[in-house]
């Protein structure tokens, strides 16, 4: 999506709003014995209280309202029985729609106390997001967030994920640009243009460079097996740079 006029971003910036605060409170509502499907139904709640609904499941008829990721889990965790534990790295990622505007966003949470390698991951992990969304902005080059956060990356000893991408977002959860590669590319020359809707997600590792499929034909897991950590934003290209639309509020 491409936004042109101030009542497109006020659509966005709701939703934006509403997904935000459906992640954080999720992530406040964490305890040690929850299951992944109790965390799912706050969620659930959440959404609906507000007059959202959930993207991946009226989208794609994803078995949960968000998906939430568990340690080995890396993404599209399937909320069940899963009980969530202390030491544990959980993701959640709550995408919905309103009004006809989608909005993407996720983060990793550290349960209780982890090993001090995960809490630097976690911290550098959201720098990575962060380095990501510094690069976009008006004719900027899309392959330039790939190149600062490989950079990032490399320059402290981590991997990224390579096939699961920052997406276009904003009319439908997925479009144009459909893949946008936070990892360094080579050959990819366009760019952002005004207005552009998209997600800076960054997947950083200790290790995984690739996701590979679950038997459950949606959980997602690291190839070489390592710890991810995921941080997700959805963000408006302005010639000043990037409006971030999922803040809570």
């Amino acid at each position: 999506m491409t936004i042109t006029r101030e009542d497109e971003l006020d659509g966005l910036k709701e939703i934006g709003r509403i997904v935000a605060n459906t992640m954080h409170t999720m992530a406040k509502s964490i305890e040690p014995g929850i299951t992944t499907r109790e965390l799912d139904e706050i969620g659930r709640a959440l959404l609906d209280l507000e007059g959202a609904v959930s993207a991946p499941q009226s989208v794609y008829d994803f078995p949960g309202a968000t998906c939430i990721s568990v340690n080995e889990e890396i993404a599209h965790g399937i909320p069940g029985e899963r009980v969530i534990i202390a030491g544990d790295l959980v993701n959640i990622d709550v995408s919905a729609s309103k009004n006809g505007f989608f909005a993407d966003n996720g983060a990793t949470f550290r349960i209780g106390a982890v090993k001090p390698s995960l809490v630097r991951l976690c911290k550098d992990g959201k720098r990575a997001m962060e380095i990501g969304i510094k690069q976009v902005g008006s004719n900027r080059p899309i392959s330039g967030i790939g190149e600062a956060v490989g950079k990032f990356a490399s320059d402290r000893g981590y991997t990224l994920i390579q096939n699961l991408a920052s997406h276009g977002v904003g009319r439908s959860l997925h479009e144009y640009p459909d893949e946008i590669a936070t990892w360094p590319t080579r050959g990819d020359k366009r760019r952002i243009n005004k207005g552009l809707v998209l997600t800076v997600e960054p997947f950083l590792s200790k290790g995984g460079l690739w996701a590979t499929d679950g038997e459950d034909g949606w959980t997602l897991y690291s190839e070489p097996t390592a710890p991810v950590v995921q941080f997700e934003h959805t963000v408006v290209a302005t010639d000043r740079g990037a409006i971030v639309v999922t803040l809570p509020g």
